[in-house]
């Protein structure tokens, strides 16, 4: 046991029904954080509008499909925001797998509509700027 805990300091395998927590969060290695990053993806000039986003990509030798969000204060205050992007990152979190072709890194510019914006219309609209972008392969006919 750990101190203070009532959890085991390993998991054992041998506990039936237990299920342990898989985490899907984005690591330090799949985000663009730098500055210069950012920069790089606006100057390329590489942009796809939609009502809810921006998208724009970012080709560069170290790129490697890592996201980038941004919500300015246009969208709000802070905690408007703060819900902007966490809806824009489970967007491409869940969605992903989807984006097979390229390398380039991924930067998402929130827009105000988002936060009213129905859940569907958000991923519909992400999954129409990545085939815009070519982020996806191109459909079978």
């Amino acid at each position: 046991m750990q101190p203070g805990s009532d959890r085991p300091a390993v998991p054992s395998a041998q506990e039936p029904g237990r299920a342990f927590c898989v985490r899907e969060t984005f690591g330090r290695k799949q985000r663009l954080r730098r500055t210069a990053q950012f920069k790089q993806a606006y100057d390329q000039d590489r942009r796809w509008h939609g009502r809810f986003m921006v998208l724009f990509l970012r080709a560069a030798p170290d790129a490697s499909r890592r996201l980038g969000v941004v919500a300015s204060k246009k969208v709000g205050n802070a905690p408007e925001r703060a819900r902007a992007k966490r809806r824009l990152r489970e967007a491409y979190r869940r969605h992903r797998t989807a984006f097979t072709a390229g390398t380039d890194d991924v930067v998402l510019v929130a827009r105000r509509s988002i936060l009213a914006a129905p859940w569907a219309a958000v991923v519909a609209e992400l999954l129409k700027l990545a085939a815009q972008a070519g982020l996806t392969p191109p459909a079978a006919k």
